[in-house]
């Protein structure tokens, strides 16, 4: 049955997501309730909530898709489709909700419909970009200090929600939001949006209101961090809840994830383009987020020998397993990661699964984020080397096309490095992921970001068990949020 005044569905699909951009930090959510049959947006929620971590925006937004749905249809069963892989796994009662935050929070979405009248679909980012789109959209609106606006969204025409189902009534959408899309994109040319690329939260302190709906274009989002500091809190306005414009074409399908190695001299592909700066970049999204995590100590660490990937490969010591579960619980704290990748050696893929048990996901093995092959210095401390081999040291430091004896050079580093990263943001776009590695991986992909010369790896301190952060933007931009972060160690 498609949505209708006097006919509403006995069945609703609410969307729903949220963010933070500091997580914590300033904070919103989105949802939107759809039609099953047609696809089409029956009604749009966002709200400003203040100073909050990725989760609870996301669990925030679930109540209130939740909410507006029973206030459509008391009667009705929900669908629920989030890209939220823990809000769906602990609503479906598969994983135990462990953190005192998410407890109420779950506790009340649950309450919003009968036992049993919910269902939850975990989705991928590419299919929730509504509800996404949402969130952004309040977040803008509670950095520049005002409430979130339904005549100012264009989330519907934006995320292209109109679903492909085969009938007139998702035809029609899709018709009437090309229309308007045509009309906007003619208006975008007449008077281009300057809104900043990239700008700092400030706090939002307006009244709720409500207004017919239509499409204008809204401001670019802050970047958002996965460990930055919170700012202080602001005010935050009254959810709104309004009829939603209609639906755009379908987004196309994540792309599938592959685990293939990356051999050391595979070249990393050309930017197309120079990345934009300043403030004329169009609204980017949420950024793939690294949280670049050192691997906890090895009995080789305190004594400051070579240990690479081409050596005896060691584990933690007793003082690195405590190191790992340390890291383990701040970042449980901070309810920030959604995935976590792990370097396939031994150190890396027990604090790895050390974290991983924590937060209740699964480890991925990137075999481009092993550490340099050291060759014949593995196992030697840098006096053992530069009494052995004085001249393969100097000309190690001198060149980073130099490589130790049987080993491998920084130059073969970076380009395998640079082709990880490009696969893993593309595969993991707007997500916060863990990526537990080596020092040279890390200062590699710090170097990068920061267009810094190949000498910038001999001028940063990663101190082991040590948390970095760097966001990637969809232009090719990128920017460094934390570095040499062990502030979970004291």
């Amino acid at each position: 049955m498609s949505s209708g005044a006097t006919s509403l569905p006995r069945e609703l699909v609410v969307e729903a997501d949220g963010g933070s951009r500091g997580n914590p930090g300033p904070a919103g959510y989105g949802a939107v309730v759809l039609d099953p049959v047609s696809g089409e947006a029956l009604v749009e929620t966002a709200e400003y909530i203040g100073v909050a971590t990725n989760n609870v925006a996301e669990y925030k937004g679930l109540v209130a898709g939740l909410r507006a749905a029973r206030e459509l249809a008391p009667d009705a069963s929900v669908r629920v489709r989030m890209d939220s892989k823990l809000v769906v796994e602990q609503m479906s009662g598969r994983w135990k909700i462990k953190h005192p935050d998410m407890k109420p929070l779950a506790a009340e979405a649950a309450r919003v419909f009968p036992a049993g009248r919910v269902t939850y679909e975990w989705i991928p980012r590419e299919r929730n970009k509504h509800a996404d789109r949402l969130a952004n959209e309040a977040m803008d609106a509670g950095r520049e200090g005002r409430r979130w606006q339904p005549s100012t969204s264009r989330a519907a025409l934006d995320a292209g929600a109109a679903r492909v189902v085969g009938d007139a009534t998702a035809g029609a959408a899709k018709a009437r939001a090309a229309l308007a899309h045509a009309a906007r994109s003619h208006a975008a040319q007449a008077a281009p949006d300057a809104a900043p690329a990239f700008g700092a939260a400030a706090p939002a302190g307006a009244a709720p209101a409500t207004a017919a709906p239509a499409p204008a274009p809204a401001s670019a989002p802050a970047p958002a961090s996965a460990t930055a500091p919170a700012s202080a809190p602001a005010p935050a306005p009254a959810p709104v809840s309004v009829p939603a414009p209609a639906p755009g074409p379908a987004p196309a399908p994540e792309p599938a994830f592959s685990a293939a190695a990356e051999p050391s001299d595979v070249v990393a592909p050309a930017a197309s383009a120079t990345p934009s700066v300043g403030w004329g970049a169009p609204d980017l999204g949420a950024p793939a987020t690294f949280v670049l995590l050192r691997h906890g100590e090895t009995a080789l660490t305190p004594q400051k020998r070579f240990s690479g990937s081409g050596g005896t490969d060691p584990e933690l010591s007793p003082a690195g397993l405590r190191q790992a579960e340390a890291v383990a619980a701040a970042l449980a704290a901070r309810g920030t990661v959604q995935e976590i990748v792990s370097s396939p050696l031994l150190r890396c893929r027990q604090t790895a699964l050390t974290i991983a048990e924590r937060l209740g996901l699964d480890v991925r093995i990137e075999d481009g984020l092993r550490e340099t092959d050291f060759g014949a210095w593995e196992g030697l401390t840098f006096a053992e080397v530069r009494e052995r081999y004085p001249d393969d040291l100097d000309a190690w430091l001198a060149s980073p096309k130099a490589a130790p004896p049987g080993g491998e050079s920084f130059a073969a580093v970076s380009r395998r490095v640079a082709a990880t990263r490009d696969r893993l943001t593309e595969r993991h776009a707007g997500r916060t992921v863990l990526l537990v590695t080596h020092v040279t991986p890390i200062k590699t992909l710090v170097r990068l970001a920061l267009g810094a010369p190949p000498e910038a790896l001999f001028r940063m301190e990663l101190s082991a068990a040590s948390l970095s952060a760097v966001a990637y933007y969809r232009d090719g931009n990128a920017s460094v949020r934390l570095l040499n972060d062990t502030s979970h160690l004291r």
